[in-house]
């Protein structure tokens, strides 16, 4: 039986989801019933991120682990999208059982993430990824100018409903960014929708393997705000932001332009749900990020 660690009960998914608890309280025979579906054997610590459970295991002489999704996660879609990418660029799909919410994947170095590397180093990483990711998607996968549009209809309530949290003028630019984005249609590449350091994990049959993508369509820089807060605090002032931000858009070969106009978007869209969330860490870092991209 595994034990389910505290700090994955913690995470803020399941403050307000019942569900969910529930769930994390019957993790340890769900476990077990899947490893008795699949002939394995836990084989290590038991690891998290904020919405799945990740357990080593092992059937034989080969190594994998098993993602344990909660209830409301599309286990469906997620499995789709990993063999869409089929190990390019993310961790490799071997099984996947919809009902029961579960994923067999390959098992990488999950004590290494690019959360440890030099922040330099590591973006140059994450937009190597971006590239190797940018496979051919159906037009059905939801597209980055659908988001765009969203953000253009909504900031101005949600903003207004937060107690006007930003300077009219950034909500200003904000708008104006995701109008433009919505209005230049949406390529057909893949995206991860959630990209950031803490999501990609060292591995031996590649170097560095995202794990959790959720597919997107469109725009490769569409996650560089999200890179940026993440380890914002790491850079002392502007002048290192931008540097990083021009890191970036040199190494993936994206327009800085669209770049800026996601910096933005995604800043206010992630401020306004933290914000409605109770998050206060993460709200100040998107202010900072938009008095630079966005005019103080």
């Amino acid at each position: 039986m595994i034990t389910v660690p505290p700090s994955f009960r913690r995470m803020p998914r399941w403050w307000t989801d019942s569900v969910g608890r529930e769930w994390l309280d019957s993790l340890p025979d769900l476990v077990a019933d899947q490893c008795g579906r699949w002939g394995l054997s836990v084989d290590g610590p038991v690891m998290h991120g904020s919405n799945a459970l990740v357990v080593p295991v092992r059937r034989g002489a080969h190594e994998f682990v098993l993602r344990m999704a909660p209830p409301g996660d599309d286990v469906g879609a997620e499995a789709a999208a990993l063999r869409t990418w089929d190990g390019r660029g993310t961790v490799r799909l071997h099984d996947a059982d919809v009902e029961h919410r579960a994923m067999l994947l390959e098992r990488l170095d999950g004590s290494r993430t690019l959360a440890d590397e030099p922040l330099e180093d590591a973006i140059r990483v994450l937009a190597e990824l971006v590239t190797t990711l940018a496979v051919p998607v159906a037009r059905t996968v939801r597209g980055t100018d659908e988001i765009a549009a969203e953000h253009a209809a909504t900031f101005e309530r949600e903003w207004t409903t937060r107690g006007a949290p930003i300077p009219r003028r950034q909500l200003d630019v904000a708008i104006r960014c995701a109008d433009s984005r919505a209005r230049d249609r949406a390529s057909s590449s893949a995206v991860d929708g959630d990209l950031h350091f803490d999501q990609v994990l060292a591995g031996t049959r590649m170097p560095w393997a995202v794990v959790d993508p959720l597919m997107l369509r469109g725009d490769p820089e569409y996650d560089l705000g999200r890179i940026l807060w993440s380890r914002l605090d790491e850079v002392p002032d502007e002048a290192g932001v931008v540097r990083v931000f021009d890191l970036f858009v040199e190494r993936a070969g994206v327009p800085a332009d669209r770049a800026r106009d996601w910096v933005v978007i995604r800043s206010v869209s992630y401020l306004l749900w933290g914000l409605r969330h109770g998050l206060t860490e993460d709200p100040p870092r998107c202010r900072r990020l938009l008095d630079v991209f966005a005019g103080r």
